[in-house]
């Protein structure tokens, strides 16, 4: 089973390479981490090796001395590679950022006696028995069984089938009644965009499922074509860019003899299908107006599809955020989150239970001993929180770092990484005194971070500093190379080893590198986030400006006439950004799957910070980077997978369009059949190399450390 690199193959790798095959050093390690069975085992997924990216389904059995049992291996029960992945599955792990294969989500019941996963677009369960293929539709998507352990559910081809747990009695219970239409599946917005990868949730007694239908008709439909291979048909896809059509997606609860009822949440006003839980307290809707400025909970009843409110609208006049693991139930408390004194708090009802100061990020598991959450005062650290039934909150991890969790009973597993350890560790504790620790195969980086973290300018700008290893502050003056992502929802900077890899590659190859998150970013307060509300240029460029200039008062080292940015995504944005409206200050740049123009990318993201384009078209020309084109006068290389469905490559393609319009020299670098993510192994590894290249001919010559 172990499918592993040898050491002595690994030691010769290049650090681009080993890099590459080990999926950024995530191979290996456990993952998707869940305590089971009130505590007495732990499920988790974990490939063989730091370069295996076969996952497999594993146990740790906690009943008498605590045992790694493996449950199902893909190349066992295959017979060989997972080659057939069906078109959806390959559209879910594609919007979850997922680079491995084989195993990569199961669902359990509610004892945790059945587990549920697809393999190869084909249903298997796991039980006490053993694992076992169960007969089903074709291209399996998502299976969950029914909370009672006798049925599953699963999408296929647009249908929601079930089965039961022996295999009889399959069934489809909803099929396709359009052309675009589905059951079961989330749509691309909610997938991408609110965090719902879900499109069904079962009954508390496994009777019914409440069911999302999507008809993406009046959906604008793009043609994904790929270049190398014009033999190819092109690739459809359904994408609402903003300003544009939404799919329309209603909510049904569906008897296991097919009958169906339709919830009441005016899907005009409401369009968007934030969330669905259905538990003992009842089944509840989340929903979200379209301008995201109101958040309603919606308690439905089964029988008829009316609909209350839970309590009052939660409005904002900027935006209502979406917060992982909320709702849910404390008893008969309902919890929720909600922006109050500047702090994103945990809610009992309408009290608020953690502390000023204290942001929650996500919210982990809600059963009736409390609420387990992750939330910190310190931006680039993360911890755990237990917030009682009473609503008295204690801290967990006491150590700086990055921390997340599961819990069951008294059983808690804490998954952990700092600046010190390489990758993470994930322990096993019952009421804090340890009792096992999950092994992790991840390959460990052959280099070291050395990250100086600190706080820049008056807005104490999260910052870090990488120098090159062996290098000598004071020594020299080295050119500097921006490495931000920088924009909403996503963090740079964490007191995480990990985070810094390939940073420090860079550094190596004779940088001083800087990472800072600016405004927009998470984990400062709400009104930090909506710094950037009606301008996604203007902050997060000037951020980036100011802690340049504030690590470069700090440190003599920093040669101001060489400076480069790079980034990816809207960390690519950012990077064309600053050669444009900063050549003062930026020297070159290198924009990966950039957004170009934001009336070009999805309605969710793009409507919550600058507004429907048809009213706020001024929030979109000075957040446009076309208008730009004409001022380039320092080096641009833009980089973009042809394959691309969530940054589509018309965004580059536009952007060179104008510049070749202005008759300005750029380079564009297209990947062939490659999608928003680059885990192939060639791709990943020579677009590090060809980065540095250009840097070093746009720069002036690097001097790699050698120490």
């Amino acid at each position: 089973m172990m499918r592993r690199m040898p050491a002595a193959q690994m030691n010769t790798e290049s650090f681009p390479r080993l890099s590459a095959r080990t999926r950024r050093f995530t191979l290996g390690a456990p993952r998707e981490v869940a305590v089971v069975d009130e505590g007495d085992r732990v499920l988790f997924l974990r490939s063989g090796g730091g370069t295996d990216p076969v996952t497999c389904l594993w146990e740790l059995d906690l009943r008498g001395e605590a045992v790694e049992r493996l449950i199902a291996d893909p190349d066992r029960l295959l017979g060989g590679a997972e080659d057939d992945v069906p078109p959806a599955e390959r559209r879910r792990r594609e919007r979850a950022r997922e680079q491995a294969g084989g195993v990569t989500a199961y669902a359990t019941s509610a004892d945790a006696t059945v587990i549920v996963f697809a393999l190869a677009g084909r249903l298997w369960v796991a039980t006490a028995e053993g694992v076992r293929e169960l007969p089903a539709e074709p291209g399996v998507t998502d299976p969950h069984p029914d909370p009672t352990g006798r049925r599953i559910a699963y999408s296929s081809g647009g249908s929601l089938c079930v089965v039961d747990v022996d295999g009889g009695n399959g069934r489809r219970l909803a099929e396709p009644d359009g052309a675009e239409v589905s059951w079961g599946l989330a749509e691309f917005v909610a997938a991408e965009e609110m965090g719902r990868s879900r499109g069904f949730w079962w009954a508390p007694d496994g009777e019914s499922l409440a069911v999302a239908r999507v008809d993406a008709a009046g959906v604008t439909l793009l043609h994904i074509a790929d270049p190398a291979h014009p033999e190819r048909p092109a690739a459809q896809h359904r994408y609402p860019a903003a300003g544009t059509p939404n799919a329309k997606v209603s909510l049904h609860v569906v008897g296991l003899d097919g009958a169906r009822i339709e919830v009441d949440r005016d899907n005009v006003r409401f369009p968007y299908l934030a969330g669905v839980l259905w538990s003992a307290h009842g089944l509840v809707a989340t929903v979200q107006a379209r301008d995201q400025r109101t958040l309603r909970y919606l308690r439905a009843d089964p029988s008829t599809g009316e609909t209350e409110p839970v309590r009052a609208d939660d409005t904002d006049t900027a935006w209502v955020d979406l917060v992982a693991g909320v709702p849910g139930f404390v008893g008969g408390t309902f919890v929720r989150t909600a922006d109050v004194d500047d702090t994103r708090r945990l809610m009992y009802d309408d009290r608020a239970v953690s502390d000023v100061g204290l942001q929650v990020h996500a919210v982990l598991s809600v059963d009736d001993d409390g609420v387990l959450f992750t939330g910190s005062t310190e931006p680039v650290e993360s911890h755990v929180y237990l917030a009682d039934p009473a609503g008295a909150v204690c801290r967990l991890t006491d150590t700086a770092g990055v921390h997340t969790a599961a819990r069951a009973g008294r059983i808690v597993a804490i998954t952990s990484a700092d600046l010190d350890t390489p990758g993470c560790t994930t322990r096993v504790l019952r009421e804090g005194a340890p009792l096992a620790t999950i092994a992790n195969h991840a390959a460990v980086a052959p280099i070291e971070p050395r990250v100086t973290m600190l706080r820049a300018g008056t807005r104490e700008l999260r910052t870090a500093v990488l120098w090159p290893t062996g290098y000598r502050r004071g020594s020299g003056r080295l050119p500097v190379l921006l490495d931000p992502y920088g924009g909403p929802h996503a963090q740079r900077v964490r007191a995480a080893r990990s985070a810094y890899l390939a940073s420090q590659w860079l550094a190596d190859q004779g940088f001083a590198v800087v990472v800072a998150d600016g405004r927009g970013t998470p984990g400062r307060g709400a009104a930090w986030d909506r710094a950037v509300a009606g301008d996604l240029a203007t902050p997060a460029l000037e951020d980036q400006v100011d802690a340049l200039h504030a690590v470069a008062e700090r440190y003599v080292d920093l040669d101001l006439e060489r400076v480069a940015i790079r980034g990816w995504s809207f960390g690519g944005y950012l990077a064309a950004l600053a050669v444009l409206r900063r050549p003062d200050v930026f020297h070159a740049a290198v924009a990966g799957a950039p957004v170009t123009e934001w009336r070009l990318y999805d309605t969710h993201y793009t409507e919550r910070y600058l507004g429907d384009p048809a009213e706020s078209a001024a929030n979109y020309e000075r957040s446009s980077l076309l208008p730009l084109a004409p001022d380039l006068g320092r080096p641009l290389m833009l980089i973009h997978g042809m394959a691309d469905d969530n940054v589509v490559v018309a965004h580059t393609l536009a952007l060179s369009g104008a510049l070749l319009a202005a008759g300005r020299p750029h380079r564009v670098l297209p990947l062939s059949g490659i999608s928003h993510m680059t885990p192939q192994e060639v791709i990943a590894e020579n677009l590090l190399r060809l980065e540095l290249a250009f840097f070093a001919e746009t720069l002036g010559s690097l001097d790699p450390a050698t120490g």
